[in-house]
């Protein structure tokens, strides 16, 4: 069973990369609660575990990073922990958005083990966090974040041409501990 998806979703993303640059798709892979690992062109539901998501192709009105965001990324990678419902969640995904900073995203509440995780590092559940590299900022101040992309070497508004940058759902990354006043105590489940 596991091989027929397997070979399902490399077939899937073959097609997908021999599309060219004309075409974009996202393929997702996830475990469920019983431990199957699914590959689907659609978000996994709420209670899945291990979630991940690739992107193949690019848009043909899309242009890749200039090469300095591209040297960020590899220097200074960037995470976004939120929650759903959250405001300040929201203004920070725009500010990334509008600087043109690829970033990964990570909702605390994904599952248990991101819950627990989570708090283990930061004490809490409070949210957004923005994690540049090694640098940890807990709660949404918009000077303070644009100073650690500015000390990352991001760009200060997205390039023309650019799109928009979008969050991709990545793996629990290492955190460590850092505090920082403002953050928002994730909603509860």
């Amino acid at each position: 069973m596991q091989i027929t998806v397997i070979v399902r979703a490399l077939a899937f993303a073959a097609a997908a990369a021999s599309l060219g640059v004309a075409a974009q798709s996202t393929l997702y892979r996830w475990v469920d609660k019983d431990g199957n690992v699914h590959f689907t062109d659609t978000p996994p539901p709420g209670n899945a575990k291990s979630a991940t998501q690739k992107r193949f192709g690019q848009a043909a009105d899309e242009q890749p990073p200039p090469f300095a965001t591209q040297t960020a990324m590899k220097r200074n990678p960037v995470m976004l922990w939120i929650a759903p419902n959250c405001e300040p969640c929201t203004q920070a995904r725009q500010l990334l958005s509008n600087r043109g900073v690829p970033f990964s995203e990570r909702d605390v509440q994904a599952n248990v083990e991101t819950q627990q995780a989570f708090k283990a590092v930061s004490g809490d559940l409070n949210v957004p966090v923005l994690e540049v590299g090694g640098n940890r900022i807990r709660g949404f101040e918009e000077g303070q974040w644009n100073a650690a992309l500015d000390a990352a070497g991001y760009p200060k508004e997205r390039t023309y041409g650019q799109a928009p940058t979008r969050p991709t759902i990545a793996n629990l990354p290492s955190v460590q501990k850092d505090g920082a006043a403002g953050a928002t105590p994730a909603p509860p489940k």
